[in-house]
């Protein structure tokens, strides 16, 4: 199951600065993991150290975020988007 993963400038020193990477698996789980192993240490950017996501990513799957879904069990159809975007805060 392949879907595009956008990669924030902030992680692209893992994927050799690719903005978008190809990636498998059924779920955010499955496709962090498939990332992990292609990119290794990526995963660890996104999640803490219990495997959820940190406090300060979004994760997205096409326009839907899945901190209002599944969480990492959110299913990603074939040929979706999974966006990771780093939180921004400011005043």
């Amino acid at each position: 199951m392949s879907v595009t993963v956008r990669i924030p400038t902030v992680l692209r020193t893992y994927t050799g600065g690719q903005a978008t990477v190809d990636a498998d698996g059924a779920t955010v789980a499955d496709v962090l993991a498939d990332l992990d192993t292609r990119f290794p240490g990526i995963a660890g950017r996104v999640l803490d150290e219990r495997g959820v996501l940190r406090r300060f990513v979004n994760v997205y799957v096409d326009e839907d975020d899945v901190r209002f879904g599944d969480g990492l069990q959110t299913v990603v159809p074939i040929g979706s988007t999974v966006a990771v975007i780093p939180a921004v805060a400011g005043g």
